[in-house]
């Protein structure tokens, strides 16, 4: 088992709404292949495990009877429940709790997702929950897409020193810790899936191009639990000055391309018998 790194409960504190709008959503491909993998049967119950804003709680809730929107950051389980009543989604539970200590009963979940966050659990004990808490051939998704400045572009790398330079200025380079890919890289996820007992049930990507406009990369940083919004604090306008400066020049008509790359990876537990 990894000794894995510790990631601080607040990271997101004041991030929660500009996270609900400038993540960019999942595509529908990702939902169909989730839900066709897991043949779901359209009465089970759902666990969106580090649900953020419900970026994956809201496109598959149509398939389950009942959804569970778990995140330990009461910002994020606030928003997920805002947006649940005004869609008047009474399925839909929102529980604030760390995967780790979430109380759930056995066997109670066809479905158990987790959306850009296995990285930041205790993965080998949340996989371990997550068996436990998935009925007999219930699946478990692993979701992520790719960041803006990761990549070898002239803009992206003109955007990762903006982001280093800011977050020196800032005193903000420990937020997380400066290793935190090294287990990943050590152990995958679909390694630590199989070591709990999950049988490996398939792998989904697809490349979207999109364009980025300066004002929206603005805003998914201060989403990030790097650089958010209340980190940033009064010195936001300067941030953002810099980073109009930064990438103006590479920006066609005020956008940047970038191809986003979207990963899922399931596991399933093994049927009974």
């Amino acid at each position: 088992m990894d000794n894995e790194l510790q990631f601080a409960a607040d990271l997101y504190h004041g991030a929660a709404g500009y996270y609900d709008s400038y993540r960019l959503p999942y595509p529908d491909a990702m939902i169909e292949y989730v839900t066709d993998q897991a043949a779901v049967s359209g009465q089970g119950r759902l666990l969106d495990l580090a649900c953020g804003t419900g970026q994956l709680t809201f496109p598959l809730r149509r398939w389950f009877s009942e959804v569970w929107a778990v995140d330990r950051e009461p910002d994020m389980v606030e928003a997920v429940q805002a947006k649940a009543d005004a869609l008047k989604a009474a399925t839909i539970r929102t529980v604030t709790a760390d995967a780790e200590t979430l109380d759930a009963p056995p066997e109670y979940f066809e479905l158990a997702v987790i959306g850009n966050a296995f990285h930041r659990l205790r993965r080998d004990l949340v996989a371990g929950r997550l068996l436990g808490w998935l009925s007999p051939g219930g699946c478990v998704a692993l979701c992520w897409s790719d960041a803006p400045q990761s990549g070898n572009e002239e803009w992206q790398l003109a955007f990762a020193d903006l982001l280093g330079k800011w977050r020196r200025i800032l005193g903000a380079e420990h937020r997380i810790p400066v290793n935190w890919e090294e287990p990943q890289r050590r152990r995958p996820d679909h390694q630590v899936l199989s070591e709990a007992g999950f049988e490996l049930a398939g792998r989904w990507d697809l490349t979207v191009e999109h364009r980025w406009s300066l004002p929206e990369l603005a805003g998914w940083i201060r989403s990030t639990s790097f650089l958010p919004a209340p980190v940033l604090a009064d010195q936001g306008t300067a941030f953002d000055a810099d980073l109009a400066g930064t990438l103006g020049p590479f920006a066609d008509d005020g956008t940047v391309r970038r191809a986003m790359g979207f990963v899922c990876e399931l596991g399933r537990r093994p049927a009974a018998g």
